[in-house]
């Protein structure tokens, strides 16, 4: 077979050579094609959903969302099992697919089947889908360096600006919001007072956000002109919760700041984020989608920061914590310099042994060859170039060097022979 396929090639030396080049341009595309990352995505195929029922201790949550969720979603095609985790206030169901499952057909089936779960959870819970990402997603992480802003400001310019500046990029899926701050109206109630007028909780937070709500409008004519009556009843002050009127005693209403105080504050938080031991920073967390290109979509991020710099407040500007981009040119540049290396010193050592330059030039051009090949392969089977699929080609060079060192040693010293029989005759 391979003496067929030899005198093959030697009868149609314009085909092979034509077949190679063409072979070698599509390579040549599929490297500048090719996803690129540092490290391969060895995650499991998982849709995450997040269920969030605040003030709740982790065994409520487990039997009235965890336990229910984890039932229904049971049973769904191509599911592998399903994982149930609860917390304090918090629910994590994970999904976990075949490998060879779509990941968005996926989310599609998971969302079919937790329609018909509400009327299964407690009344005010709804059950969400988390980011389509990936565990090695995080592929950058940033803070904001403001001195001048309290970090309230600071969480509210990133979860109000920048945040939704970012979310905009292709191929991001999510930009988490960590650090800081959220304001927030916290009303505090006076237990005494409550039992003075005769009141309970439940009263209070209806009236709270009876008077927090739009009511709707109308248009009507006078003297042929059209009027548009809207009412604004949205809360914009601490001063006009505590005007708000939970009820009437002996014709006096009794009004929020007669029985609590409010004050503008932030949420009450489980832990802070320091950067570098000099204080607290608030920041996000970019989420890469599905099978995006790392270092394409991490070059998108930092266009769209240097964009959305310019409408910072003075004084503001980007502080980039983790960038998984160097790791990724490190890796590549690594195994290229690797791959480089090996060529030449293949091409030098057979040069040297056989002093034939057309026996070294095989070598050179087969080892590209192969790469190029390799490298559509990659793009067939949708595998990224990391550092583990680059390692695994810059070890098969070995195999091909010798491959190469044998069969033109072979075929040179075949030719010598024939030639100094030609000469002897």
């Amino acid at each position: 077979m391979i003496e067929k396929l030899i005198s093959f090639s030697l009868r149609n030396r314009a085909l092979v050579l034509l077949v190679a080049a063409v072979l070698f341009g599509w390579g040549v595309y599929s490297v500048q094609t090719n996803k690129v990352d540092a490290i391969p995505d060895l995650s499991e195929n998982q849709v995450i959903v997040f269920t969030e029922w605040m003030g709740r201790s982790p065994q409520i949550i487990e039997d009235q969302i965890t336990y229910p969720l984890v039932t229904n979603l049971q049973g769904l095609p191509q599911v592998k099992y399903v994982r149930g985790t609860s917390m304090f206030g918090m629910s994590f169901i994970y999904v976990i697919f075949e490998d060879d499952t779509d990941v968005y057909w996926a989310r599609e089936r998971v969302l079919e089947r937790l329609s018909s779960a509400g009327n299964m959870l407690p009344e005010g819970v709804t059950p969400t889908l988390g980011p389509d990402g990936t565990g090695v997603g995080h592929i950058l992480w940033y803070t904001l360096d403001a001195p001048d802003m309290d970090l309230g400001e600071q969480r509210a310019v990133q979860d109000w600006y920048v945040k939704f500046a970012l979310q905009n990029v292709p191929g991001v899926s999510e930009v988490a919001s960590f650090g800081g701050f959220q304001k927030q109206y916290q009303v505090t109630l006076d237990p005494n007072k409550l039992t003075y007028y005769n009141l309970t909780v439940p009263q209070v937070i209806q009236s709270v956000r009876a008077n927090n709500n739009e009511a709707g409008g109308r248009k009507f004519e006078l003297s042929d002109i059209g009027y548009i009556i809207k009412t604004t009843g949205y809360l914009k002050s601490a001063e006009e919760i505590e005007n708000i009127a939970v009820a009437t005693n002996n014709t006096i209403p009794v009004r929020i700041r007669d029985i609590a105080t409010v004050q503008m504050t932030g949420e009450s938080r489980l832990g802070i984020f320091d950067l570098n031991g000099e204080g607290e920073a608030v920041g996000g967390i970019v989420v890469m989608r599905y099978g995006e290109n790392a270092d394409e979509v991490i070059s998108q991020v930092k266009a769209k920061m240097a964009e959305v710099a310019k409408g910072l407040p003075e004084g503001v500007k980007f502080n980039i914590v983790y960038d998984r981009s160097g790791l990724i040119k490190e890796s590549i540049d690594s195994i290229k310099h690797t791959l480089i290396e090996e060529m030449i010193a293949a091409a030098v050592i057979v040069f040297l042994f056989l002093f034939h330059w057309r026996s070294a030039l095989v070598i050179l051009i087969q080892l590209p060859l192969s790469i190029a090949i390799g490298f559509i392969l990659l793009n067939a089977f949708d595998i990224t170039s990391n550092i583990m699929s680059l390692t695994g080609i810059a070890l098969s060079i070995g195999v091909i060097v010798d491959d190469a060192i044998v069969m033109v040693e072979n075929s040179y010293r075949h030719l010598a022979e024939a030639g100094k029989e030609n000469i002897n005759e």
